[in-house]
């Protein structure tokens, strides 16, 4: 009995088995698949951080009041230091590039070459991720927390350029301190049951005094108003307010507290950018392994680099987050 096979036309296009599936080798689907997952989850955070930007549009911080500085110079640099960072980042992972087309041409010298600028433009970018860090965490000017978890920032109008502008003021600037000694809660005295950080160091009476003395001083508090900035109270608004309301002088940012506006803002900040800068500060610790075998000729015996290749498929991921992350945070 003669039986008919129906042919459908895959024949030969399927896995039929061996160690490159759809013709790549396991080491590039495991890490296709790592990177797919992972990107799952920066979906997830920023997702998240999109979520809780539009419930508290109104009291956001505004990212250019936010990140103005820069390493060795003083003044407000809106967004220059980032957008270094950024630049820097996208000039490792095209470094990268370049040391995988040479790895597939087993050309060692270069990719020795490429690679060492990959990973010298990767210490850079978490070198400068921690100093941001910190510039953060310690702030500036300080600001006023009030007893309902809003933040009270202080400055004056100053002529720039023919027009009128707010600019910040820091507390240290015009609060006067006063003689009586303040005293922290301590065991010692029997408080044993109370705990209490570190004093601020200014208390809310120092700091209205000093408004009282400054009269050019105003508040500005956290709300955006129609035109895209914060609300400016008039001077008796800011002296009403601070005086009925105020609760705490708070400096930079934290995890309970947040000189720049909204404490959520903060806790994003630190989980996605420091999610992220793992990544990167494990990218870096990949690609000098990586690195050090190119220069004993690993790869050269071999006859084959696709090890480059597959940390500059992790590499130009962590660089993609990084645009995603540039953009929620940064510039929208």
């Amino acid at each position: 009995m003669n039986t008919t096979v129906a042919t459908t036309g895959t024949e030969g296009k399927t896995w039929g088995g061996g160690n490159d599936p759809l013709k790549a080798s396991y080491g590039k689907m495991m890490m296709w698949f790592f990177i797919v997952s992972d990107a799952l989850t920066f979906s997830a955070f920023l997702a998240a951080y999109g979520f809780s930007r539009f419930k508290f549009i109104d009291s956001w911080p505004i990212a250019d009041e936010v990140f103005t500085h820069v390493p060795f110079f003083h003044g407000n640099y809106p967004m220059i230091y980032v957008a270094f960072m950024t630049f820097i980042l996208i000039m490792s992972s095209v470094t990268m590039v370049l040391a995988v087309d040479a790895g597939h041409h087993l050309n060692k010298k270069k990719v020795t070459w490429y690679m060492f600028l990959t990973v010298i433009g990767g210490i850079i970018f978490v070198g400068s991720q921690a100093w941001e860090w910190n510039t953060f965490i310690k702030g500036e000017y300080g600001a006023v927390q009030t007893n309902g978890g809003n933040i009270l920032q202080f400055g004056e109008y100053k002529t720039v350029e023919g027009e009128q502008k707010f600019e910040r003021v820091a507390i240290a600037d015009f609060a006067k301190v006063a003689h009586s000694e303040r005293t922290q809660h301590e065991s010692k005295s029997g408080l044993w049951f109370v705990s209490e950080g570190t004093l601020p160091e200014y208390s809310i009476d120092e700091v209205y005094k000093g408004l009282v003395a400054n009269e050019n001083i105003l508040i500005r508090n956290q709300i955006i108003n129609e035109h895209g900035h914060k609300t400016i109270l008039s001077r008796e608004e800011s002296l009403k307010q601070l005086k009925s309301d105020g609760k705490a002088v708070v400096h930079g940012a934290n995890l309970k507290v947040n000189e720049y506006g909204s404490p959520l803002f903060a806790d994003f900040f630190f989980f996605i950018t420091g999610f992220h800068g793992f990544h990167v500060l494990s990218g870096v610790v990949l690609n000098v392994i990586v690195f050090f075998n190119v220069i004993i000729g690993t790869y050269e015996r071999r006859k084959s680099y696709e090890m480059v290749e597959k940390v500059g498929l992790y590499w130009h991921f962590v660089d993609l987050v990084w645009v995603f992350v540039f953009t929620f945070f940064y510039l929208v």
